[in-house]
């Protein structure tokens, strides 16, 4: 199904290839379905936009945000076109954290949310012209019709192999983790036939 290589995960899965090697393109960095590797031969961000834009992602929200809220959110404005990975958005909170432009709110479950401060919003005030910028440079990626899976697809395909990176990469794996895991995929792979 996939292998590890030098910088991310390989493989075939179904009518899909994935490459989710380094980097913060649509599908991690280096392509996706539908022969869209290369696609792009910049970084989607210079440094420091994408702290401005997550910045304004909860500044605009009526309710604290999470990074996978922010990343749903950031797929939603390019029309599916750019889907940042976890790795690229969660360091980034915490380093917005850290400048306090964001702190921490109260959330329910395993995320967590977050608000802007004070600090933030004169941030953004001070770097309007900027933001404003970005947001239309990446409104103007989202496609005026669909072709195929899009970056959404990727993004989840992506979250599941990180996992499984992480998870065998922390403690190792046996016999045991090993069946419990491809249980966990067996049942996704048969709620996914169900869908209607």
């Amino acid at each position: 199904m996939a292998m590890r290589g030098g910088r991310g995960w390989q493989g075939n899965w179904g009518p899909f290839h994935f490459d989710f090697g380094e980097g913060d393109g649509p599908w991690g960095g280096r392509g996706g379905p539908g022969g869209r590797r290369g696609r792009r031969s910049r970084r989607m961000f210079e440094s420091g936009e994408l702290r401005l834009v997550l910045l304004k992602l909860i500044a605009e929200s009526e309710e604290p945000r999470h990074g996978y809220d922010l990343i749903r959110a950031l797929e939603e404005l390019t029309g599916g076109e750019y889907s940042p990975s976890p790795g690229v958005v969660y360091p980034t909170l915490t380093l917005l954290q850290d400048m306090g432009l964001i702190e921490d709110a109260e959330g329910q479950g395993g995320r967590k949310p977050f608000r802007i401060t004070d600090a933030g919003r004169a941030e953004l005030e001070e770097k309007d012209s900027e933001v404003r910028d970005i947001f239309d440079r990446l409104q103007d990626l989202a496609p005026r019709e669909s072709h195929g899976p899009g970056p959404v697809l990727g993004r989840a395909v992506k979250n599941v192999m990180t996992a499984l990176s992480h998870r065998i990469g922390r403690d190792g794996f046996d016999e045991e983790l090993l069946h419990e895991i491809a249980a966990i995929l067996d049942e996704a792979a048969q709620r996914i036939e169900r869908v209607k």
